[in-house]
């Protein structure tokens, strides 16, 4: 069955960048919608971004021109870069899928059915 497996999260000072990975295993190619998710202490999970199968990509508002998500189809896996990260950036990030060729619109979690570990990132 598919798999999600997160890497990439650690520690690091405002203004700094990260780039985030999520391995996808046990599963076609990256041939359906993916997303990243991220949820913060105390508040809900929110919608990142999202890529489906063509590539096409959205963004939540607060996060465009400063993260891009992308994805290797000949790695499986995904990719969420992040520039000029801010203290409210801390949080857990997930990785999520949904065998969809095209991503449902509002990047709501509850469309999403398969989903990584997580990957914490904290921005001091």
């Amino acid at each position: 069955h598919v798999q999600l497996v997160e890497s990439g999260g650690g520690s690091v000072q405002s203004g700094r960048s990260l780039i985030l990975s999520c391995k996808v295993t046990g599963g076609p190619k990256l041939t359906f919608c993916m997303g990243w998710f991220r949820q913060a202490p105390g508040k809900e999970r929110e919608g990142v971004a999202a890529i489906d199968a063509d590539g096409r990509t959205t963004y939540a508002d607060s996060m465009k021109g400063r993260f891009t998500i992308s994805k290797d189809n000949a790695k499986n896996t995904l990719y969420l870069q992040m520039s000029s990260l801010k203290p409210e950036d801390t949080a857990m990030y997930y990785c999520a899928a949904v065998l969809r060729w095209v991503c449902p619109t509002g990047r709501s979690d509850e469309d999403y059915t398969l989903w990584g570990q997580g990957t914490q990132v904290t921005v001091s």
